[in-house]
């Protein structure tokens, strides 16, 4: 059974940092693509960053690229997205999600067949 577990979540003020940890089981990182997805209130969902271990590629949208880093440590089945100089825009629930594929973007760009709970992140300006 595919677990995605997320944690780190929270609330920062603008310009601030956090972590996001998804702790996955059930699978092997080769054979998925580990992803984050958001949703603001009253917005579509949309992909955030993935990450391919199988063919090493990653994969972030325009808005968070260079604040955002997508990382895997496949010895503790977990995946981090650190968030830096966090702005108000980026306030949504963030999912860990998982695909049984080997290309990131074509995965953010999708519907991920797994999901995790969600963890909230709030950035206060």
């Amino acid at each position: 059974e595919v677990q995605l577990v997320e944690s780190g979540g929270g609330l920062v003020q603008a310009g601030g940092s956090l972590r996001l940890s998804c702790a996955v089981s059930g699978f092997s990182f080769d054979d998925y693509v580990i992803g984050w997805f958001r949703q603001a209130p009253g917005k579509e969902r949309e992909g955030v960053s993935c990450i391919s271990s199988s063919v090493g590629s990653t994969y972030y949208r325009d808005s968070v690229k260079g604040r955002f880093t997508i990382s895997s440590d496949n010895a503790k089945n977990t995946v981090y997205l650190q968030m830096n100089s966090l702005k108000p825009e980026d306030t949504a629930v963030y999912y860990c999600t998982a695909d049984r594929s080997r290309y990131s973007e074509y995965v953010c760009a999708g519907t991920p067949d797994y999901w995790g709970q969600g963890t909230q992140v709030t950035v206060s300006s």
